[in-house]
C-alpha cells in the first residue's frame, strides 16, 4: 500500500500543536511523518559531538505506530547501535518478557529512547544531550499519539515529566505528558543488576494494564 504523502509544512504545523488538540493522523501518515523525521533530521544530527563520534548509526524507534502503549527508554547500547533497533540486547530480551507477561507482543507496542545515539561506554546521558534530543522525542510521540507511555528508568521518567524526582517517588501512579498518561518504572538494565526489583516492576505493569483495561492479575 502506498504511503500517503505528508507535506513538510503540514508536519511542522502538527508538531507544534498540543497532542490533545492536534488532528489524528492515519497509519500511513504516521509512517510517512516518522520516516521524514528519522531520515531528514535524526540520522544527520550533529548536535552532540561525543555521540556523533561514538555512534555507528542512530536508533530511532520500532513497533506499531498505532499502538496504545509506547515504551520509552534511556539510550541505545552497543547491540542497539550495531543493529539500529532499540532494546535488542540483554535488557531488550528482558523487556520482551515483560511485554509477554502483560499478554502483549513486541509488535503490539512502540519502543524508542530519549537519546537516538549511543553514549560512549553506555554512560548515563548528559543533560545537554537529553536537551538536544528532546525535540525529536517530542515530535515522535506527538506523531504516534499513544494513550499510555511506560517510562523505563530515571532518565526517561525525568525527561518526560521535567522533574528531578527519583523513580521511587514517581512509581505507583499515572502522570501526564502532554495529555498522555505516563507510568514510571525501573529500566530493564537495572533489573539485570538488581533482580529483586523485578517484583516492583511487575506490580507497576499490573497497575498499568489495569489502567489500560487489560488486567493481568
Amino acid at each position: 500500500m502506498p504511503v500517503e504523502p505528508l507535506e513538510t509544512t503540514k508536519a511542522v504545523d502538527l508538531f507544534q500543536e498540543a497532542p490533545t488538540s492536534a488532528p489524528r493522523l492515519s497509519t500511513q501518515q504516521k509512517i510517512a511523518a516518522l520516516q521524514m523525521l528519522d531520515q531528514s533530521e535524526v540520522r544527520g544530527c550533529t548536535r552532540c559531538d561525543a555521540l556523533v563520534k561514538n555512534r555507528t548509526q542512530t536508533v530511532f524507534g520500532v513497533g506499531n505506530v498505532d499502538a496504545e502503549l509506547c515504551f520509552v527508554g534511556e539510550a541505545p547500547g552497543a547491540d542497539e547501535d550495531a543493529q539500529g533497533e532499540p532494546f535488542v540486547g540483554a535488557a531488550g530480551q528482558l523487556l520482551n518478557k515483560i511485554i509477554a507477561a502483560c499478554k502483549l507482543r513486541r509488535e503490539d507496542v512502540y519502543i524508542c529512547n530519549v537519546l537516538k545515539c549511543r553514549p560512549p561506554g553506555n554512560r548515563t546521558p548528559l543533560p545537554d544531550e537529553v536537551a538536544n534530543c528532546a525535540s525529536f522525542l517530542e515530535r515522535q510521540l506527538l506523531t504516534l499519539r499513544p494513550k499510555f507511555i511506560c517510562a523505563l528508568g530515571a532518565c526517561a521518567s525525568q525527561s518526560l515529566l521535567n522533574t528531578t524526582a527519583s523513580i521511587g517517588r514517581l512509581r505507583g501512579r499515572l502522570h501526564d505528558y502532554k495529555g498522555v498518561k505516563v507510568l514510571c518504572t525501573y529500566h530493564p538494565a537495572y533489573l539485570l543488576r538488581n533482580p529483586a526489583a523485578k517484583k516492583d516492576v511487575w506490580e507497576d505493569m499490573k497497575f498499568l494494564m489495569r489502567a489500560m483495561g487489560r488486567p493481568v492479575d
